[in-house]
């Protein structure tokens, strides 16, 4: 099975027995480098079960799967393995120890495939990296923990069918806690709605992190599901934390969060794919 890393530049065919990934920092001029034997195939029967479902339970935009395909998908990527994209623990990059924890550590992500109705990719989350709070508008996300210890933590808006309506100019808007506590691999799939489940969420890895996420429909400004940044603020008074989230008489937390522009930094490094690939015309 032949196999992935993460990579920006690959070295000549004449290597016969690795191939040297690296990504590069835009910010830090150290470099991650990760280093793998090359495999003999590219062959992955799970992705290729994970591909085929896909096509057949996303519909496209304005649909979201039944709870039994909900549960279909979910079965499958419960007992994916970092080896069915290509992956492996043993890789440097993985390694906690082998990789200095660096200020603002860039994320990276690699697209296995991409169509009108669902995508499948890949990120990487050096230690300490951080996806800030975003959203998923119109979408249905499963995400699964390949490697290491990731801390989610997520909202719903307490108002979801009146979307649309800002608590004030500012855009500060209330929202729920959905969770706030850390993952690690292999732990089970999460998976959240359009309007629910924890749509706005913020990764922040604890060790370097691949996750693999399932988005349907995918992002797309020209379809209007462009990605919407927040930060977590208080009602009237910015200088008390204190007032960011609290218990009310449902037994749920909630906070106000604001709309920002996208945080500086936290554009993702795009790198090729170059894991197990998928036949289209399989399904």
């Amino acid at each position: 099975m032949e196999s992935v890393g993460l990579v920006e530049q690959r070295r000549s065919s004449r290597v016969e027995n690795n191939v040297e990934c690296v990504i590069k920092k835009k910010r830090c001029k150290r470099k991650v480098r990760i280093q793998v034997k090359r495999p003999v195939k590219m062959v992955s029967r799970t992705l290729q079960r994970l591909f085929d479902s896909c096509q057949q339970v996303f519909r496209g935009p304005g649909t979201v799967p039944s709870p039994a395909d909900v549960q279909r998908l979910c079965n499958i990527l419960d007992v994916m393995k970092p080896e069915d994209v290509g992956l492996s623990r043993d890789l440097p990059f993985f390694q906690s120890k082998s990789v200095a924890v660096e200020e603002n550590p860039r994320v990276a992500s690699a697209t296995i495939y991409k169509c009108h109705n669902f995508s499948l990719c890949l990120l990487f989350l050096p230690a300490t990296g951080v996806i800030p709070l975003h959203n998923h508008p119109g979408m249905t996300v499963f995400s699964k923990l390949l490697l290491g210890t990731v801390h989610i933590k997520s909202y719903d808006w307490a108002d979801p069918l009146n979307s649309d309506n800002y608590d004030s100019p500012s855009k500060l808007r209330r929202a729920r806690i959905k969770a706030n506590r850390s993952f690690t691999a292999p732990c089970d799939t999460s998976v959240l709605y359009p309007t629910s489940g924890g749509n706005i969420h913020e990764f922040t890895a604890t060790t370097p992190c691949a996750v693999l996420d399932v988005l349907g429909p995918p992002y797309s400004k020209d379809d209007g599901r462009d990605c919407s940044h927040y930060r977590e603020t208080s009602f009237g008074d910015l200088s008390n934390r204190e007032e960011f989230t609290k218990v009310e008489d449902d037994g749920h937390c909630y906070g106000w969060l604001e709309e920002i522009e996208t945080p500086q930094g936290s554009e993702m490094d795009g790198i090729p794919y170059m894991g197990p690939q998928i036949d289209e015309s399989h399904s």
